[in-house]
């Protein structure tokens, strides 16, 4: 530990993984015994996907470091040299600071993520690992995230299933703890926004909407040009609002991307946004009539919302869900008769299977029971 106390540095590479981090950014912050470096870099810094960067300067926060490591494209070619360029930027990263960390902070399955972490293997550097022990079956993430476990220290699973997971790759129960989903306790901190501050702030008047979010499989690309089309043949049959956030910078991401947005331009009923940010997405979540598509926050997030979620195809099979999860094939008549089905389902409570909001709390006991 330096004379400020624990130096750590967190690693932030999507809007995606910032918005989980925030409520325990912000108690880190605030607490003298922590010093945060912020070190951003993949889609955060890309104007095609937002430039999300500006969502961490209007928190608040600095960013001591702006990495660029994302390609201009999403083959698995381009995937793979994005990967080695993160490893090349990020080793000259870790010699520098070396000496000046006590901790990495990293966060999921990215495999700019996997990038980062790997190259701070040589340096010795101990690192902490959010969602660990999870299962995403139609996604190479699975790879990348139970790599992370094996490179990390201390091990933060968000239900006791995944811990047990986790477990299971080291060999050892030691340094993993079972403390919860991180992105619930923003739920404590956020205001949610009414349906005309909504409107205000995002032009946009929300009439329930069906939320949809789809990201490519990456374990099957070739088959995301097909399966983009029968959600849309799908949507197209749909006269109720559709609210659509973009896909992840994952192989053939640009595909569904662009498909998405064409369709989008012939339907009125239907929009397509870049990035809410959490106040946003969280507002919208809680406006929606329910959730579709293949996102990590329909199975974490959106119980706490009492919010049922239609999940598409094999992304997010694996990991842990709630009773208002019913999973789909990509199919256009499978989706169409899985949403007759949600509007005639009951209304749902609010419990959730991944927390209560009180994570941020039992991350920063272990923290300081680990470097006291």
């Amino acid at each position: 530990m330096g004379g400020f106390g624990v130096n750590i540095i967190l690693l932030t590479s999507s809007r995606a993984d910032y918005g989980i981090y925030l409520p325990l950014l912000k108690k880190l912050k605030s607490d003298s015994f922590f010093k945060i470096k912020i070190v951003v870099f993949g889609t955060h810094l890309s104007e095609k996907y937002g430039k999300t960067i500006n969502q961490i300067f209007n928190d608040g926060f600095e960013v001591h470091y702006q990495i660029e490591t994302l390609l201009d494209a999403d083959s698995p070619e381009k995937i793979a040299k994005s990967m080695a360029l993160t490893i090349d930027k990020f080793a000259s990263l870790w010699a520098k600071e070396k000496s000046n960390i006590d901790l990495i902070l990293c966060l999921g399955d990215r495999y700019e993520m996997f990038a980062a972490v790997s190259a701070s293997v040589p340096f010795n550097i101990a690192a902490a690992h959010l969602h660990g022990g999870e299962t995403t079956m139609g996604a190479i993430d699975n790879v990348f995230r139970h790599s992370i476990t094996s490179m990390s220290k201390l091990h933060f699973a968000s239900t006791a299933n995944h811990a047990k997971r986790i477990e299971q790759i080291l060999g050892s129960k030691e340094d993993v703890y079972n403390v919860g989903a991180l992105s619930l306790d923003n739920l404590n901190d956020i205001k949610l926004l009414t349906v005309q501050e909504f409107y205000e702030k995002f032009n946009i008047q929300l009439q329930q909407p069906i939320l949809v979010t789809f990201h490519p499989e990456t374990v099957a690309y070739e088959k995301n040009e097909y399966c983009a089309d029968e959600l849309i043949a799908a949507l197209n049959t749909i006269d109720k609002q559709i609210l659509i956030t973009m896909p992840n910078a994952d192989t053939m991401g640009s595909v569904i991307r662009n498909k998405l947005i064409e369709f989008a331009d012939k339907k009125t009923n239907v929009i397509t946004v870049e990035s809410l940010g959490t106040e946003g997405y969280f507002s919208c979540l809680n406006h929606c009539s329910f959730v579709l598509g293949n996102s990590s926050s329909g199975i974490i997030e959106a119980a706490s919302f009492g919010k049922y979620v239609l999940n598409l195809g094999n992304r997010q099979l694996g990991r842990d869900v709630g009773n208002n999860v019913i999973h789909c094939e990509i199919s256009k008549m499978k989706i169409i008769e899985a949403v007759q089905l949600i509007n005639k389902l009951p209304k749902l409570n609010n419990e959730n299977i991944y927390g209560n909001g009180k994570t941020g709390d039992k991350i920063i006991t272990v923290l300081k029971n680990f470097f006291k």
